[in-house]
């Protein structure tokens, strides 16, 4: 019985039992590379062993930059199945934060592909833990670089062969990936995900608990547009083998396209990013008359999705948006489910279900509290600081010691403010930082930007808190249209009057080209909070 939980069973289960089920995965240079996982499990297996030859011992840090790419996907077991600690980094963060996170995890080796090559180039002379960089390439498409010794991938697996090698076994404590906050206050802090947590996550992840819907023996396609440096992709490159599902990846292409080429042509039925990917792709399949055939569910968390949005996707596509809540620091924090014996309601009540930031889970303890730390009830209306704790919540970051991520009684610190209502279900109404308070009383800016969403013109929108002189706070809304459509600032608050509270009402809307987005997809509001710093309006005529 007592077998440790690592995460090379999973491939061993696939390459075993459905070796077969296709891997597709686009290239950087946009070409489809497709094989089974029986195939990809011995090149993990090769890599692997190449790791070993070239002295990477259990526990060393072994550092990706790259996008969602099938050799991507093949470092994440053949890393971790020898025993070395896989490290994703996120090629969108500033160039003082990746050298920042690669030195403080001490990162051995660099795994990096065509297009992240130049980022490493700027800072190589400044990451000196970094002994050897390797290109996720063949030969014929090895990119021309300055760096001495740059590897070729396929070079490393063509040196061994497949001759019959056993996954060593080891503690299932032990670290398997490392993935930092994405430093939008400061230096980018690191959590650690041991084989268990992530094992049992992905146990998790495989149930019906996330991915309702699903008939016996039925092909499920998975693709998470959410890259492998966040989060584990969501834990998909283990979640995919482990339940015999076709795993689509989408490389680095991102355009809405592109994206729907892989939805359509791969018959994908399962995805997963944050909702800043569904509002550019429902606009661009609008524009396009394009319908999803084939997909059914999408999960979602990160960010609050517009009403909107999930009515859209239901009642024109067909799709089911789930959502959960989870961080860098918390996977899996809460389950996509709604509660049992709710499946008679309404498609309204459906759609309110569907705005909560999913449902407690077993494992995992949810509480809100006040600013004195005293837990508020679970009544669905009272707002407080989120905390979690569960057997994969981290308790601590990278060399930062005991405590550093959770409160005095070992709850993680999430920085989310949140309500939880009698049956479990969790609402987040902001983060903690950019919660607007006016006049004592709390606005939530993620409330008032899915309101403004919901204007069929606009494509984003974002909320921050400006000064002003009597109620201390109030909301300045930000908006970015629909490409071609119009809209009046009079319009837009005409729409938002019967949506929130009068007080609530922003006291000035500014339309904008582009608003600018966190390394996950998400918009950065400190730097509208420091482009907006000065911002004034009049306080005659201000309502409360």
């Amino acid at each position: 019985m007592d077998q440790p939980l690592l995460l090379s069973s999973f491939i061993e289960h696939a390459a075993e039992n459905h070796g077969d089920v296709e891997v597709v995965a686009r290239e950087i240079e946009g070409d489809l590379h497709r094989y089974g996982y029986r195939d990809a499990q011995r090149r993990m297996k090769r890599l692997a062993r190449a790791l070993i030859r070239m002295g990477v011992t259990p526990g060393t840090p072994v550092a990706s930059m790259a996008w969602n790419t099938h050799r991507h996907f093949e470092m994440f077991y053949g890393v971790t199945g020898m025993g070395a600690v896989l490290h994703t980094i996120n090629p969108r963060l500033f160039a003082e934060q990746l050298v920042y996170i690669i030195n403080h995890a001490e990162d051995r080796m660099l795994f990096v592909d065509a297009l992240t090559l130049p980022i490493v180039e700027a800072f190589a002379e400044r990451i000196p833990t970094v002994t050897r960089i390797v290109v996720l390439a063949a030969r014929e498409r090895m990119p021309a670089t300055r760096l001495p010794g740059v590897l070729c991938y396929e070079e490393l697996l063509a040196a061994e062969d497949d001759r019959d090698w056993e996954w060593p076994v080891f503690d299932e404590h032990s670290a398997s990936t490392i993935c930092f906050t994405s430093g939008t206050t400061g230096n980018p802090k690191g959590v650690v995900y041991s084989h268990r947590a992530a094992f049992l996550q992905t146990l998790l992840a495989g149930s019906f608990e996330f991915f309702p819907g699903h008939a016996a023996g039925q092909l499920e396609v998975m693709m998470p547009m959410a890259p492998m440096f966040h989060g584990n992709a969501w834990n998909m490159p283990f979640v995919a083998p482990y339940t015999g599902s076709k795993l689509v990846l989408p490389g680095r292409n991102y355009e809405p396209d592109k994206l729907y080429e892989l939805f359509d042509g791969e018959r994908v039925t399962i995805t997963a990013g944050v909702p800043s990917f569904w509002l550019i792709l429902l606009d661009w399949m609008q524009r396009n008359g394009k319908k999803l055939p084939y997909l059914r569910q999408t999960l979602s968390s990160g960010t609050a999705p517009p009403r909107s949005m999930i009515e859209t996707l239901a009642r024109d596509y067909g799709v089911d948006y789930t959502q959960a809540w989870g961080m860098t620091e918390a996977l899996m924090g809460s389950s996509a489910s709604q509660q049992p014996g709710t499946d008679h309601e309404s498609f309204e009540q459906r759609v309110n279900r569907r705005l909560a930031s999913g449902r407690a889970v077993a494992g995992v303890k949810l509480k809100v509290v006040d600013e004195e730390g005293r837990t508020l009830p679970r009544d669905g209306e009272s707002v407080g600081h989120l905390r979690v704790k569960g057997p994969w919540i981290a308790s601590e970051y990278l060399k930062m010691g005991p405590g550093s991520a959770t409160d005095a009684d070992g709850w993680l610190v999430t920085g989310d403010m949140a309500v939880i209502d009698p049956q479990g279900h969790l609402t987040l109404t902001d983060r903690s930082k950019d919660v607007i308070k006016s006049g004592g009383e709390w606005i939530s800016s993620v409330q008032l930007e899915n309101a403004a969403i919901g204007h069929p013109a606009v494509l984003q929108a974002a909320v921050i808190a400006i000064a002003h002189p009597k109620w201390q706070e109030r909301p300045l809304l930000l908006v970015m249209r629909k490409a071609g459509a119009q809209v009046s600032a009079a319009e837009l608050m005409e729409h938002l009057s019967d949506k929130v509270a009068k007080w609530w009402l922003p006291d000035a809307i500014e339309f904008v080209d582009q608003l600018p987005m966190t390394a996950t997809g998400k918009v950065h509001k400190l730097t509208l909070r420091q482009t907006y710093k000065d911002y004034h309006v009049k306080p005659e005529g201000q309502t409360r």
